[in-house]
Formats: structure tokens, sequence, C-alpha cells
């Protein structure tokens, strides 16, 4: 599904305008929250919110940092 998504100005933010096939897709609703992560190429994914996503991610940070040269070691 590829589909154009418009941004708007939102006080001091800026919002994305989606179509109505969008939300459905995701099965997200209005203020829902979704998920954005980076992809290759600049790419982005949008998916429903997860809770306990953020704080996954940030102890997979703190480990990753934590133990690199364990995990360069175990990479190789």
């Amino acid at each position: 599904m590829i589909l154009e998504l418009k941004l708007r100005k939102v006080g001091n933010s800026v919002g994305v305008i989606m179509p109505r096939e969008a939300p459905a897709h995701l099965n997200v609703g209005e203020s829902d929250a979704v998920t954005m992560t980076e992809g290759p190429e600049g790419s982005v994914r949008l998916s429903p919110h997860k809770a306990g996503v953020a704080r996954q991610m940030e102890l997979l940070r703190d480990v990753m940092k934590r133990d690199r040269r364990t995990l360069q070691e175990l990479a190789k």
C-alpha cells in the first residue's frame, strides 16, 4: 500500500494528515499512538504503538553500549 501523507502545522508542531485507509490499515484510531522506526536508506515505518516498546529500546541501547566489545566478538 502506498499512500501520500500531508504535513500540517499544528500549534508549534507538525502533524501528519492520513487518508481514511491508513489508520484502518494500521488498526488505529483518533488519539491512538503509533511508533515510527527508521529503516534502510532513510525509509520510515509506522506501526501501532505497543506499551513498553520505548523502554525495551532504551534497555537494548544500554546493553549494546555496555557490552559493545562482547557483542562484536560474538558477531565474528
